[in-house]
């Protein structure tokens, strides 16, 4: 087949132990997960029923531990922040998954970052528009390589925290999830069929701020190994 434009290469994310990667097809966000985030944000997400974002496939940055890798300041934003995340990855279709049947979907699990453009996603809710400028953006969404679920099982406890140039700023456990991984697929399933390829970053705890070039970001959750990150000066 030809096409009239160059094709561009498939985001694929590295699996951990193998040679094969994981090719990622949509990237799912479930957003305010632990009770603490959502108070920071203003919100107290226990009284709502979970919401979702979207971020493109070409957000993916592998990054393979125990490399640091590489994340452009993004333009148009004066306020660029981290949230670390447990993120599934789907690796059989799935629509209106009962929760008890939902952990049969999932691939593995990888240690993830939504970086947001935290001024023009605050501009946009308050304006009550899609958070599409704050969320969904190139380099969005670095990631570690993917483990199995034969050798990870399905994480439902654990550390997860985040570094910022060696000072602790969000630390937390996955526990603490308002809604745990089965029931985030559950509700998201409603809305749209999962696929192969999918992931899904499950929330983020308290403790979110933001970088500037230069700074190392260096998450980790408990089973999961870890993600480092350096900020780059813009294009």
């Amino acid at each position: 087949m030809s096409y009239i434009i160059p094709v561009w290469d498939l985001p694929s994310i590295p699996v951990a132990g193998r040679s094969e990667r994981f090719p990622v097809r949509h990237i799912y966000c479930v957003g305010r997960n632990y009770s603490e985030h959502a108070k920071e944000m203003g919100g107290d997400a226990s009284k709502e029923p979970p919401f979702f974002f979207t971020k493109p496939a070409d957000a993916i940055v592998p990054v393979v531990d125990p490399d640091v890798g590489s994340v452009r300041y993004p333009a148009a934003t004066k306020n660029y922040q981290y949230e670390l995340e447990l993120v599934a990855a789907v690796g059989a279709s799935g629509a209106n998954l009962a929760p008890e049947r939902a952990n049969e979907i999932i691939y593995g699990y990888a240690v993830g970052l939504d970086m947001t453009r935290r001024d023009l996603q605050i501009d946009m809710r308050e304006k009550k528009r899609p958070w599409d400028l704050g969320k969904s953006f190139a380099e969005a969404a670095p990631i570690g390589p993917v483990h199995p679920v034969a050798q990870v099982g399905h994480p439902n406890r654990g550390r997860i925290a985040l570094d910022v140039n060696g000072e602790t700023r969000q630390q937390g456990d996955l526990a603490a999830m308002i809604w745990d991984v089965p029931h985030v697929l559950h509700f998201l399933s409603q809305y749209y069929e999962l696929l192969p390829g999918d992931l899904v970053f499950t929330g983020t705890p308290a403790g979110v701020g933001p970088v500037v070039p230069g700074d190392l970001l260096v998450g980790r959750i408990e089973g999961l190994g870890g993600l480092s990150v350096r900020i780059a000066p813009p294009r």
